[in-house]
């Protein structure tokens, strides 16, 4: 069953268009990621928030690079990690036209 992963941290910045050639590496390598089947990419920046929503298609999937990333993210200096995976309810997402299915 696919599951959607919510990460978010602490960023000073850059972000938008500013942060694409910096982030352009990190996005095509999640590609490669067992069971990764779209990531939107989420950033505020009058918070100074940044991080993503991720569609996985197993929760072992997720957690798996939810680890991996957050020791990533930990080596790079980011601190105040948020981080949940949520199982989908497919009869009320399908309602909404959720992007779910794999």
């Amino acid at each position: 069953m696919p599951v959607i992963l919510q990460m978010h941290f602490d960023k000073e910045g850059p972000f938008g268009e500013d942060y694409v050639p910096l982030g352009k590496d990190r996005a095509e390598s999640i590609n490669h990621e067992p069971g990764f089947i779209w990531k939107l990419w989420t950033e505020n920046p009058d918070e100074k928030l940044a991080g993503g929503i991720y569609l996985f298609d197993t929760k072992e999937n997720a957690q798996n690079y939810a680890d991996m990333h957050l020791n990533r993210l930990k080596s790079l200096g980011f601190k105040n990690f948020e981080t949940h995976i949520f199982e989908i309810n497919e009869t009320l997402s399908d309602i909404n036209s959720g992007p779910y299915k794999v």
